[in-house]
């Protein structure tokens, strides 16, 4: 009996998005996606930079992602942008179009694509003002010289 490949899975991260937003828990919904969608995905032709999730006729679509064709996997230029439709149960997008009535976002946080099915990891988030964020690169960058400091220090001691 063959062994099977192993598969290299490829995570398409929405790395802004912890950036621009105070996120809370994350939620995995499934994708309405085309097979070329699928086959460019498992490589890693996609991108979420500037995605967002919105709620039509009480269904989640997810907006303004990018999957992207290889040159044996044609996907036109209308197509690489579409709106998709996120496959989750209905208390789910209950509690998310309460959230969003709450003035909160639904974010895209990354596209996992380790399983059989390509799954999507939302998060409700507030948006972070200017000065918040600069905060939190403040605080990041005081950490980062705090362990540096620490790690000097140990070095020494030995």
């Amino acid at each position: 009996m063959a062994k099977k490949k192993q598969q290299t899975t490829k995570s398409i991260q929405n790395r802004r998005a912890r950036h621009d937003y105070e996120l809370e828990d994350s939620l995995v919904v499934g994708l309405e996606l085309t097979g070329r969608e699928v086959k460019s995905l498992r490589l890693g032709h996609g991108q979420l930079r500037g995605a967002y999730v919105t709620v039509k006729d009480d269904q989640l679509w997810l907006l303004n992602s990018t999957i992207n064709g290889t040159n044996g996997i044609p996907i036109p230029e209308a197509e690489q942008t579409r709106t998709r439709r996120l496959l989750a149960k209905r208390k789910q997008i209950d509690q998310l179009i309460a959230a969003k009535q709450q003035d909160r976002s639904i974010v895209p946080l990354e596209m996992l694509t380790n399983g059989r099915f390509i799954k999507l990891r939302i998060s409700v988030g507030k948006g972070k003002k200017q000065y918040d964020k600069r905060q939190a690169l403040k605080k990041r960058d005081d950490q980062r010289s705090l362990q540096g400091e620490l790690k000097s220090r140990q070095r020494l001691s030995y």
